[in-house]
C-alpha cells in the first residue's frame, strides 16, 4: 500500500464511518474495483482509533456525563438520567457483539462479495427513506427506555453486513421509533463509541499477537487523516441534517448501488 493509497482510505474512513452510507462497503470496494492491496492490520487499528477520537472528542460532555453518572449511581445506589442513558448504550451495544461471535466466519467468508452489498446498498437506502418520511419525529432522547434501546440495537446487528451502514440502520430504527432526526443520529453516534473501542481493542490484541511490523508513517497518517475527517463529517452532518433530513444520503446510496450493479453485470 503506497502513502498515497493510505490517504485515500483513511479519508474513506473517517468520511463514511458516521454517514449513513457504510464505511465497510467503501473500503472493500478499493480492492474490489481497483485492485489496491488489503489494508492491513497496522492500518485498521490506525483509522479505528482516529474515528473513535473524533466521535469521543466531539461527545465528549455525554462520555463524561455517563461515566459521572455510573460513579454516582454506584455511591447512591439509586437510578439517575447518565447512568440510565449509559445503561441503555451499554444493552443496545449487546446484540451487534453477539451477533458478531456466532457469526464472524459467514460474514467474512460470504458476505463480502459486491453483490451482497450492492443490495444492502440499495435496500437500506430505501429504508432510511422511508423511515424518514413516515417516522413522527417527536420523542426526544430523554425518554429513550428499555425496548426501543434495545430495538435499535438489534438493528445495528445488521451492521454487520457490509453496505448496511452501522449509523444508517441505527438512525433508520429510531426514526421509525418516532425520535427527531438529531436525538436518532446522537444515539446512533453514541452507540459507535463501544462498538468502534472494541473493534479497534480486538484488532490491537491481533496486532501486539502477530510479528507484523509496525510502519508508525502509515499508522500516524491513517490516525490523524482518519480523526480529522470524522470530527468533521459529525459536525457538519448534525449542523445540516435537520435542514436536508435524509435524501441526500438516500440518494448517494442509489447512485452508488446504481453504479456498482452496472459494474457487476
Amino acid at each position: 500500500m503506497t502513502l498515497l493509497q493510505a490517504i485515500v482510505l483513511a479519508l474513506l474512513q473517517g468520511f463514511t464511518e458516521f454517514l449513513p452510507i457504510s464505511s465497510s462497503a467503501h473500503l472493500i470496494l478499493p480492492s474490489q474495483l481497483l485492485g489496491w492491496p488489503d489494508q492491513g492490520l497496522v492500518f485498521d487499528v490506525a483509522v479505528h482509533l482516529g474515528t473513535l477520537t473524533a466521535v469521543v472528542f466531539y461527545y465528549r460532555r455525554d462520555v463524561l456525563a455517563m461515566i459521572t453518572g455510573a460513579l454516582q449511581g454506584v455511591r447512591t445506589r439509586k437510578m439517575n438520567s447518565d447512568l440510565h442513558l449509559g445503561l441503555l448504550v451499554v444493552l443496545a451495544t449487546l446484540p451487534a457483539i453477539i451477533a458478531g461471535v456466532m457469526f464472524e466466519s459467514v460474514i467474512e467468508n460470504q458476505l463480502r462479495a459486491l453483490m451482497v452489498i450492492v443490495v444492502t446498498t440499495l435496500l437500506f437506502g430505501a429504508l432510511l427513506w422511508l423511515a424518514d418520511v413516515i417516522g413522527k419525529r417527536e420523542k426526544a432522547l430523554s425518554l429513550i427506555g428499555w425496548r426501543d434501546a434495545l430495538l435499535i440495537g438489534l438493528a445495528q446487528a445488521l451492521a454487520l453486513i457490509p453496505g448496511t451502514s452501522r449509523s444508517g440502520i441505527t438512525i433508520t430504527a429510531a426514526l421509525l421509533l418516532g425520535y427527531r432526526r438529531e436525538d436518532a443520529a446522537r444515539f446512533s453516534f453514541l452507540l459507535s463509541i463501544p462498538v468502534i473501542l472494541g473493534a479497534a481493542t480486538l484488532k490491537l490484541k491481533d496486532l501486539l499477537e502477530s510479528s507484523i511490523a509496525v510502519d508508525w508513517l502509515f499508522l500516524s497518517v491513517g490516525f490523524v487523516v482518519s480523526a480529522i475527517t470524522a470530527y468533521l463529517t459529525i459536525v457538519f452532518f448534525l449542523r445540516l441534517l435537520d435542514r436536508l433530513g435524509m435524501l441526500p444520503w438516500v440518494i448517494y446510496r442509489f447512485v452508488l448501488g446504481g453504479i456498482l450493479l452496472w459494474v457487476l453485470i
